[in-house]
């Protein structure tokens, strides 16, 4: 995932793996790291629910 700077050791801590990506998808979760980034977030969530259920989702 990707996130602010000043949270990354927060989120790796946390168990995840950051990255710094205007836009990083994983199983559906998008995730981007500020205001800066938000056309390219808008376009991934958008292509993100065309896409619907991924198989690895249960809920």
């Amino acid at each position: 995932m990707t996130s602010f700077h000043s949270v990354k050791d927060d989120i790796i801590n946390a168990g995840a793996k950051w990255e710094d990506s205007e836009v990083v998808v994983d199983n559906g979760l998008v995730t981007s790291r500020n205001p800066d980034d938000l056309e390219a977030f808008n376009a991934k969530l958008i292509e993100e629910i065309k896409e619907g259920k991924h198989s690895e989702q249960h809920a």
